[in-house]
């Protein structure tokens, strides 16, 4: 059911994201080691920049993750209620 205050209630797929960031992790080490042995430091340097970017990204992710449902809400939690709205005077 659409109620139009998704932005404000909408809830982030965590569990996605953090497969994801694993994902960019893996890719932007084997970038960074294979520039590296092949003598280009500017490539070996942007994946070394894109890695710690991600690591950010996944302490950002985990850190949701363990505040709990508010956060990475289960199945057995119901969407949030829609916001109520003021009527004018």
């Amino acid at each position: 059911m659409r109620t139009g205050s998704e932005p404000t209630t909408a809830r982030s797929a965590l569990r996605a994201r953090f497969w994801l960031s694993v994902w960019g992790l893996v890719w932007a080490t084997f970038g960074t080691v294979a520039f590296s042995l092949l003598g280009r430091p500017g490539w070996a340097a942007a994946c070394g920049a894109l890695w710690l970017i991600i690591i950010v990204d996944m302490t950002v992710i985990v850190r949701h993750m363990h505040q709990g449902p508010h956060w990475q809400p289960g199945r057995d939690v119901p969407p949030y209620p829609p916001p109520e709205r003021r009527r004018p005077p």
